[in-house]
Formats: C-alpha cells, structure tokens, sequence
C-alpha cells in the first residue's frame, strides 16, 4: 500500500533518488577517493575542471582535488545533520507529549522554555551555542539540536492536545495503565506521521546551518572538508577560479532540495486531509 502510494508520488520520489545519490555518495567515500582530500599539489593550484589530468571539479588553493573534497564532506554534512535532527527530534518530543498531557505548571513551564528559544534566529541561536561551547565537531550537532528542539515540542504537544481526550486514552487509564505507558504505547505512534514529516523537512535547514557554522569558522575546522568551509576559502579566490565555490554551493543546493522535495512528497502522502484535496 504504501509502497503504491509513493510510486505515484513524483515529488516523493524525485527527493528520494537526489538524497539516495548522496548517501551513495558517502558509500563510495569510504572504499574509494579520486585523491586524498587534504593532500596539498603545489604543481596543481588552482587547475581548472579537466579530465585529462583526473581533477575533473578542478583544485582549490592548495592544490587539494575539489571532488574528493566534496564527496568526503558529503558524509561530514549528512552525518551532523542526521544527528542534530535525531538530537532535537528525541528531546523536543519528549518534551512536547509531556507537556500536552500532563498539562498545568509543567506545560507551562516546558512550552515557556520552548518560547524562549523560539525567540532567537535559528543561526544566531546555533552561534551563541558554539561560542559558548567551543569549536568541536560533537558541539555543532549539539548547537543544531537545540535549535529544534523547540519545533518538535510544539508539533508534539499539539498533537496530543488534540489525542488525549479520546475515548481510547480513557479507556487506558481506567484500566489502570500508566502515563508513561498510555503515552508511549497509546499516543506516541498516533502522532508519528508529522513528526516523521518535520525531521525530513528539517534536514534541509540543518545542512544549512551546518554548511553556515563552518562557513563562519564554527563548524568543522579545516583541513577536514566541509561545504562550508570550502566557500569560505572560496571568497578569496572564486573571482580567478569561480569553480572552487561553484561546485560545493551545487552539492547543498541540491542536498537541500532532495530533502525539501521528499517532505513535502511525504506530507502529500500522509496527510489525509492533503490527499483528499487532490
């Protein structure tokens, strides 16, 4: 059934095969590199795209091959981004199905914390972590975690807001069941659908604050490859060799669409009142 669902969806299916080119992408990373990422060729600096000498996305500065580059700091991106969404996705959920059912002072204060950090831009917030952390690859997913945390809270809580009123919730708790168990065994898998949806549009914005941490100096420190900080190095040479920051701003873009196309081919699918629209 679902399997049909989604062969009819070009949407879904466009994001999947872009997202399933990049994890390929990292598979292949890790057996095999055109040449070492970090490997400095005094003799090769700055070479444009060719296939005769095997630099095919060219070199940067250093004489570093771009496309080993890009393909080494496709795992570096994805691995972040799927960390720091699973982070903030685990907390904030936890967070928001506790605050909606058990309501009062606890609800109060968990969505007043949410709010609080609702009120700062996603970016700012994710520096104002960093610096107070420091510069390590683990402290970027931390920072990421944090920025979403609230976002999964409030989609969470809401759902069970609109749940635990049900008959089937009543009738758990006459039986003598407990929150916990109510919660994770009643309300939890009725409310996956849109959090499945929020972590697949959310990976879009995390490899983007990724590719921004590291574009600022924040995120993964050189010479390990990174999006990021391969267009930060980009900006003092990409008016003589505008293929240094050509290609890695190609690799989020499209990363980003990929995951922005398969959310919202997922949310078609899942939400009934959207297919009843079509």
């Amino acid at each position: 059934m679902a399997a049909s669902k989604l062969s009819k969806n070009s949407i879904a299916l466009t994001g999947m095969a872009i997202v399933g080119l990049y994890l390929l992408t990292i598979l292949v990373s890790t057996v095999w590199l055109p040449f070492d990422p970090v490997a400095m060729d005094t003799e090769h600096l700055l070479e444009a795209p060719s296939l005769a000498t095997g630099h095919i996305f060219g070199t940067d500065e250093f004489g570093r091959d771009i496309l080993s580059r890009i393909m080494k700091g496709c795992s570096v991106s994805i691995i972040i981004s799927l960390c720091a969404t699973a982070l903030g996705a685990v907390v904030g959920t936890l967070m928001g199905i506790w605050a909606g059912y058990l309501g009062g002072r606890w609800d109060n204060l968990i969505m007043r914390i949410a709010d609080i950090l609702f009120s700062f831009p996603s970016l700012l917030l994710a520096i104002f972590v960093m610096a107070i952390l420091g510069e390590r690859t683990f402290n970027v997913v931390f920072a990421i975690g944090i920025v979403y945390i609230p976002q999964f809270a409030r989609i969470s809580r809401g759902a069970i807001l609109t749940l635990k009123g049900n008959e089937f919730v009543r009738a758990a708790a006459s039986n003598g069941a407990s929150r916990s168990y109510i919660l994770f065994r009643h309300l939890l898998p009725n409310i996956l659908v849109p959090l499945i949806v929020q972590v697949s549009l959310s990976l879009s914005v995390a490899i983007l604050l990724e590719s921004s941490l590291s574009f600022l100096g924040l995120g993964v420190q050189p010479p390990a490859p990174s999006w990021g900080n391969m267009l930060s190095t980009a900006r003092k040479v990409m008016m003589i060799a505008p293929w240094t920051a050509i290609w890695p701003g190609l690799a989020i873009v499209l990363l980003v669409l990929g995951f922005n196309l398969l959310g919202d081919g997922l949310r078609d699918m899942l939400d009934p009142r959207l297919r009843n629209l079509r």
